[in-house]
C-alpha cells in the first residue's frame, strides 16, 4: 500500500497503481452474489475514487484538503464495513496514507491506535447490538493487523523520503556556498595574482615607450623586464587556476563536516585525520576512491543511520593506508546497494578491501596498500 510513494506528493500517474487493492470490496459480491452487494461494492468503488482523485491532487499541490480525504477514506470504511467485510481495505488505506502527510512519527502512531480502537468498538457493537457473526472480529483483527503492518512499513519509508530530501537539500546548499566561496577566492585570486603584475607591466611598457627615440638601450631593458614579468604573472596564473580544481580528500572531509553539520552530527577527527596526507602522496587513483568513499559513507549516516556522532581516521601503517568512519547510529540491515558496491569495487580495482560492521552503529575500514616507495620510506 503505496510504499513507494513519494512524501505527500504520490507520483502522477503512477499513484493510481495503488487503487487496484480496491478489488478486496468485490469478494463478497462474488462468493455471495446479489444486486444488493453489487450495488454496495460498485457505490463504494465510485464514492472512493473521487475521494482517491482529490487526495492525489491535494497531495500535488501541497492542499490541506488531503487530510480531509484520508478522514472521509476511513468514514468510508466505517460505513460500509457492516454491509461488506472487503471495505477493510479502507481502513488500510488510512494508515498507508498518514505516515506521508504528517512527519510527527509519534503523532502517527497515536492515530494508529485510534483508528483501531475505533474498528474494535464498531465490530463491538455489531456483535452486541445488532448479532453479527463473528466474521466481524475475524476481518477487523485482520484490518488492524494490516495497518500495523502497512502503517509500520510507511512510517519507514516516509522517514527515509524526508531524510532523502534533507540531505538533497543540504547537498544544494553546500554547492551553492561552495560556489559562492569559489567565486569570491577566483575575484581574491586574480585581483592578488594580476593585479600588481599588470599594473607593472603598464607602467614599463609606458616608459619604453618614452625611452624608445631617447634612450634605446634602456627602453630595450624595459621591454626585456616586461616580457619577464608577463612570464612571471603566466605562471602565477597557471598556479592559481591549478588550485580551482578538485582538492581531493581534504576537500572532501571538510565537504563531510558540513553535511553532517546540517544533520546534526558531531564529527571528530582523530588526529591522523586533522593532516591528511598532502595530493602529492596519493595517487589520482587513490585520492579518488578514498574521496568517493568518505562521501558515500557520509551519505547513508545521513540517511539511514540516526547518528549523533562520525569518528574518523585516516592513517597509514603496516603496509597499508586506512580509512576508518564509525558512526553511534542505528543502521538497518539491508542488502548491499548500489552505492557500496561501487565502493567495494573501486578499491578492490587498487588491491585494497572493505569492511563493514554493524553492531553498535557501523564501522566502515578501507585499507589500500601503500606503494613500495611508500612502504619503504
Amino acid at each position: 500500500m503505496m510504499t513507494a510513494a513519494n512524501t505527500k506528493q504520490p507520483p502522477k500517474g503512477f499513484a493510481y497503481i495503488w487503487f487496484a487493492y480496491t478489488g478486496f470490496i468485490f469478494i463478497e459480491p462474488i462468493v455471495a452474489p446479489s444486486w444488493h452487494n453489487w450495488l454496495i461494492a460498485l457505490g463504494a468503488i465510485a464514492v472512493y475514487f473521487c475521494i482517491f482523485v482529490i487526495y492525489t491532487r491535494a497531495c500535488d499541490t501541497d492542499s490541506p484538503a488531503r487530510f480531509w480525504m484520508i478522514a472521509a477514506t476511513f468514514l468510508l470504511g466505517l460505513v460500509l464495513f457492516p454491509f461488506n467485510l472487503g471495505t477493510i481495505t479502507f481502513f488500510v488505506y488510512t494508515a498507508a496514507f498518514l505516515p506521508f502527510n504528517i512527519a510527527s512519527t509519534r503523532r502517527v502512531l497515536m492515530l494508529f491506535v485510534a483508528e483501531a480502537l475505533i474498528i474494535i468498538t464498531e465490530t463491538y457493537i455489531l456483535r452486541a447490538f445488532f448479532h453479527a457473526n463473528d466474521s466481524y472480529w475475524f476481518n477487523a483483527i485482520f484490518a488492524i493487523f494490516l495497518l500495523v503492518i502497512v502503517g509500520g512499513g510507511n512510517i519507514f519509508f516516509a522517514q527515509q523520503k524526508r531524510a532523502d530530501g534533507k540531505l538533497r537539500l543540504a547537498n544544494e546548499e553546500i554547492e551553492a556556498l561552495a560556489a559562492l566561496a569559489e567565486r569570491e577566492r577566483i575575484a581574491r585570486d586574480l585581483h592578488d595574482v594580476l593585479g600588481h603584475t599588470l599594473s607593472v607591466i603598464v607602467l614599463k611598457a609606458e616608459l619604453a615607450g618614452r625611452l624608445i627615440d631617447q634612450d634605446p638601450q634602456r627602453a630595450a631593458t624595459e621591454i626585456a623586464d616586461v616580457e619577464r614579468t608577463a612570464r612571471t604573472a603566466l605562471a602565477e596564473v597557471r598556479e592559481a587556476i591549478g588550485g580551482y580544481r578538485a582538492r581531493g580528500l581534504a576537500a572532501e572531509i571538510e565537504a563531510a563536516r558540513r553535511t553532517l553539520d546540517v544533520a546534526g552530527v558531531t564529527l571528530i577527527l582523530d588526529s591522523a585525520a586533522e593532516s591528511v596526507p598532502p595530493s602529492a602522496a596519493l595517487t589520482a587513483a587513490e585520492e579518488t576512491v578514498l574521496s568517493l568513499a568518505l562521501r558515500e559513507a557520509i551519505t547513508n549516516i545521513v540517511r539511514h543511520a540516526k547518528a549523533k556522532t562520525c569518528r574518523l581516521n585516516f592513517v597509514s601503517e603496516q603496509g597499508h593506508r586506512r580509512l576508518l568512519v564509525e558512526d553511534d547510529g542505528e543502521h538497518p540491515l539491508i542488502r548491499e546497494g548500489n552505492g557500496l558496491r561501487g565502493m567495494r569495487e573501486r578499491v578492490e580495482a587498487l588491491g585494497g578491501h572493505i569492511s563493514l560492521e554493524r553492531e553498535r552503529g557501523t564501522r566502515l575500514l578501507i585499507e589500500l596498500p601503500l606503494r613500495p616507495a611508500e612502504s619503504a620510506a
